[in-house]
């Protein structure tokens, strides 16, 4: 299971969730392991059946209001009731004040607690997306990963198929690299696929015969982005005469990345095919029918039912009309 530490968290969104520890040490007894947050209004008030200890406490307004109208005696009693559960982080939003047993029971008890400046609606959705892409699942695929009229098409294949000079030769036609070799993919909510280059190889890529290039030196800031959708997978092969390759595209294929469908192009490679200008047709055609609601393939098949009724119909009229 992957966990986030408490200092982690504080480390990289000290800045933009305004963060300030109240505890004497960031140290967790138990890390952060899911995305979900939770309000321990209830707990407080004594109801902890369906208490939510594995996520992050936010305290704000409400809470700190409702343990204002108790007696110290029973401010105890709640935050007690409170600390029974290892939790992993507290949070107090508004850069409220809070009772100084509830600071004292989080260092007795190794639960870090956070203090934010922000109001509590937009610090919880900063937090979530926050927590949402440390949490995101991730997979690593060897391929090419470009961004062709706003498509994100992801050129799978063997080793040496031509995947990185087909990418290059997409770059230079004025398409967009977003990673070659490796790409990440992190799914995000919604079951969006995000692909993202390398960290260290950055946007370099290696060509049979001539080595390493750096595609932003060479062709400009324009020819790269950071990041992009991945919609489409390309499957380069080889070419084989006995395989059954797909002819008329009323059979759309899928493939399944993170456990999510995307649409499965197989195109097989031989001398001579073009297949930049293919792949820039893969990526129109996607977009003629995700945006447009137009398959062509199936307007076709259509028509031809269509002129098929026609002429059966006028040849059945002609052997009636017997005068």
């Amino acid at each position: 299971m992957q966990t986030l530490s408490v200092a982690r968290l504080f480390e990289d969104q000290r800045q933009e969730l305004q963060l300030e520890s109240l505890t004497e040490s960031l140290a967790s007894r138990r890390e952060i392991s899911v995305s979900d947050i939770n309000r321990p209004g209830m707990a407080l008030m004594g109801f902890v059946e369906n208490f939510l200890p594995e996520r992050i406490q936010i305290i704000a307004q409400t809470e700190l209001t409702y343990l204002a109208t108790l007696s110290p005696e029973a401010v105890q009693g709640a935050i007690d009731r409170l600390f029974q559960f290892e939790m992993p982080l507290i949070v107090v939003c508004k850069g409220l004040e809070v009772p100084g047993y509830l600071v004292a029971r989080a260092n007795a008890c190794e639960v870090p607690v956070l203090r934010t400046s922000q109001s509590t609606t937009p610090f919880i959705h900063s937090l979530t997306a926050y927590l949402d892409h440390m949490f995101a699942p991730q997979v690593s695929v060897h391929g090419s990963l470009v961004d062709v009229y706003g498509c994100g098409l992801l050129f799978t294949g063997s080793s040496a198929i031509g995947k990185s000079e087909t990418a290059l030769d997409l770059v230079e036609r004025g398409h967009r690299l977003v990673a070659d070799d490796v790409v990440t993919i992190t799914r995000r909510h919604g079951d969006v696929l995000i692909g993202t280059g390398n960290q260290l190889l950055r946007h370099h890529m290696e060509i049979r015969g001539l080595g390493i290039i750096d595609v932003q030196t060479v062709f400009g800031i324009r020819a790269i982005r950071l990041q992009k959708r991945v919609e489409v997978e390309v499957n380069l092969r080889e070419w084989s005469a006995e395989e059954d390759y797909e002819r008329t595209g009323l059979d759309d294929r899928k493939t399944s990345i993170l456990s999510v469908e995307v649409p499965l192009v197989q195109v097989p490679i031989s001398p001579g095919k073009n297949i930049t200008v293919i792949a820039e047709v893969i990526a129109l055609n996607y977009l003629v029918k995700v945006y447009g609601g137009y398959s062509p393939a199936e307007r076709l098949n259509q028509h031809l039912i269509e002129l098929m009724k026609r002429k059966s119909a006028a040849r059945a009229w002609v052997r009636e009309d017997t005068e």
